[in-house]
């Protein structure tokens, strides 16, 4: 199946991860499918230093949006500067998106964590959005309150913040 071809694609840059990483992304998320492998060649080897036949750049698709994955070296590591936020409906998809990406990563705060390949991403039920814009400051500042105290994000004391209970 082809990938859905798109002007703006995310490319992920691993170190000799990209088609272990995609493969991951993949299992992670239901809506998702790879795409096409490409690997080195001799072609380009005195920059590249990869051996030829090795995996160089994977596509993928994700939700819709596609994604590449290369295999550019240890040169460039993920940092926080660039991070994915995956909206969610309700709590059960908050725990499993957070349980999935953070196993072998590591957790962080306010809905934040990386995962084992130190990519970054925000797992933020969308209520959370609604509630922190709020034209109650009151109510939108005790909902912040809440949340930075929070690792995962958690519905019901956001809920309660919100509503002041």
């Amino acid at each position: 199946m082809a990938i859905t071809k798109q002007r703006i694609t995310p490319c992920l840059w691993f170190d000799t991860e990209a088609e272990e990483a995609a493969k991951f992304y993949c299992s992670v998320f239901k809506d998702s499918k790879l795409g096409k492998i490409s690997r080195y060649t001799e072609a380009g080897r005195d920059v590249h230093h990869k051996p030829a036949g090795s995996v160089m750049v994977v596509e993928f698709e994700i939700e819709g949006q596609t994604f590449t994955a290369l295999n550019g070296g240890p040169n460039f590591k993920f940092n926080e500067a660039v991070s994915f936020l995956i909206n969610c409906d309700d709590q059960d998809e908050v725990d499993y998106f957070w349980e999935k990406l953070s196993d072998g990563g590591e957790e962080g705060v306010c809905g934040w964590l990386k995962d084992r390949y130190g990519l970054s991403w925000q797992i933020t039920p969308t209520v959370l959005m609604e509630m922190i814009a709020d034209p109650d400051p009151k109510k939108a500042s005790r909902v912040m309150a809440a949340m930075m105290k929070m690792g995962k994000i958690e519905i019901e004391p956001l809920k309660k913040a919100y509503e002041q209970k």
